[in-house]
């Protein structure tokens, strides 16, 4: 299992960035993500705990889990089954006030689901994939909220 972590300070209210990063069809302004789905809402808001998020990237096709959400401070998820295969430890996104902004600390554990070299296969291929869609992601999200 590895885990993945990517760090931004996005010059915007928490709220804004929390909303943003939480609505995940806005992730599509980025070019590694085509297309994002929200196939069953939350309980207690669309994106919140036991919506189901379908994501369509360049690498992969995931169904996610929201399995906490505290807006505008975090929200945890768990892919529970996705192309490529992998095992997902789970999922989580904070979001810190700070000044001039909100720090977003983005970090997930997961490993490649293959046979032979599945450590080789996440540290080498899936680690820094994810790590640069990520970051992506949340420079989509720097630009978008800017001004």
């Amino acid at each position: 299992m590895q885990t993945i972590t990517v760090e931004r300070t996005i010059a915007a209210p928490i709220e804004r960035v929390f909303d943003w990063c939480a609505t995940t069809t806005n992730w599509q302004s980025s070019k590694w993500v085509l297309r994002n789905k929200l196939v069953m809402p939350g309980r207690a808001a669309p994106y919140g705990v036991g919506a189901v998020r379908l994501h369509t990237w360049l690498v992969g096709r995931f169904y996610e889990r929201i399995t906490s959400y505290d807006p505008p401070h975090s929200y945890n998820y768990i892919v529970d089954r996705g192309l490529p295969p992998s095992r997902h430890d789970g999922g989580s996104m904070t979001f810190t006030e700070v000044p001039g902004g909100t720090d977003v600390v983005w970090s997930t554990s997961v490993e490649v689901a293959v046979p032979i070299g599945a450590d080789l296969a996440t540290r080498l291929i899936a680690k820094p994939m994810l790590k640069h869609v990520f970051g992506r992601i949340l420079n989509s999200c720097a630009r978008d909220l800017a001004g």
